[in-house]
């Protein structure tokens, strides 16, 4: 190995950005495979960012009385209290998790979207499903609940209650994404285009879709990359997850459910 390739490989990690992870009790492989990644990878970064749908549902900060809910938070808290800065922007499963679930988890939550300047780059972050927007009926659906009005008064509601309206809405929105094309799911171009114009940057990362790629639009200086984050299902024959870091020498690095990076 030359002086330069070994430089190379021992950049330190300042960043590492995940998302899509769905976690719920039902799903212990895909559950511990987070909390690995938390001890091992996780813990030797300077920053952590949670980029929406860690859970599954969300269905206020009250149900951290829930054992797993709780085993989560606790998780994340043990990488914050050993001087990683963890960041969360919402998701459409999470979009409900508040100041509450923050403080147990050591985390501070971000608007979406949100821009950062790491290691000499400048990046936006978003979740993804703000872009989706040849999804119409979603979209009406997202610009409803996320009202303030309308969140104060769902989560007035006792928990077991609103517990099962999210088990409906999902289960709604499982047959409806049955009859939806891949396009209609995905991010709109155009959207893209608005968001990177709206936020000045030419690297964006974000998840949602489900679609792991690295984009590449337009050409020469005027070129962008859009980073999609992988979803995580470990609970399968062949599981699905990974992340991105961000080394301090300004590189992004895809990475695969075991971990290694992706050329």
């Amino acid at each position: 190995m030359t002086d330069f390739q070994f430089m190379q490989k021992a950049q330190p990690t300042v960043a590492l950005f995940v998302s899509d992870l769905h976690l719920q009790a039902s799903l212990p492989r895909t559950t511990a495979a987070f909390l690995a990644f938390l001890q091992t990878h996780a813990a030797r970064t300077q920053q952590l960012y949670l980029l929406g749908d860690i859970f599954e549902y969300w269905a206020g900060d009250d149900d951290l009385a829930t054992p797993y809910n709780q085993q989560i938070a606790d998780a994340i808290q043990a990488v914050h209290k050993q001087g990683v800065a963890i960041f969360w922007i919402a998701g459409n499963r999470d979009f409900l998790v508040g100041q509450g679930f923050a403080d147990a988890a050591g985390l501070v939550l971000l608007d979406d979207p949100h821009v950062i300047t790491l290691a000499g780059r400048t990046i936006a972050l978003a979740h993804g499903d703000a872009q989706c927007t040849d999804d119409h009926a979603y979209m009406a659906f997202r610009a409803q609940v996320r009202q303030p009005a309308y969140q104060q008064q769902f989560l007035a509601m006792p928990l077991a209650q609103r517990k099962a309206i999210i088990e409906g809405i999902r289960k709604n929105s499982q047959d409806a994404n049955q009859n939806k094309t891949v396009e209609i799911m995905d991010v709109n171009a155009g959207a893209i285009d608005q968001l990177f114009a709206q936020t000045g940057t030419r690297v964006l990362i974000h998840g949602h879709t489900h679609r792991p790629a690295l984009h590449h639009l337009g050409d020469g200086e005027a070129q962008r990359l859009r980073y999609v984050l992988p979803d995580w299902e470990y609970d399968v024959e062949t599981p699905r997850g990974g992340w991105i870091s961000l080394t301090a020498d300004g590189v992004l690095h895809r990475h695969g459910a075991d971990g290694a990076e992706i050329g």
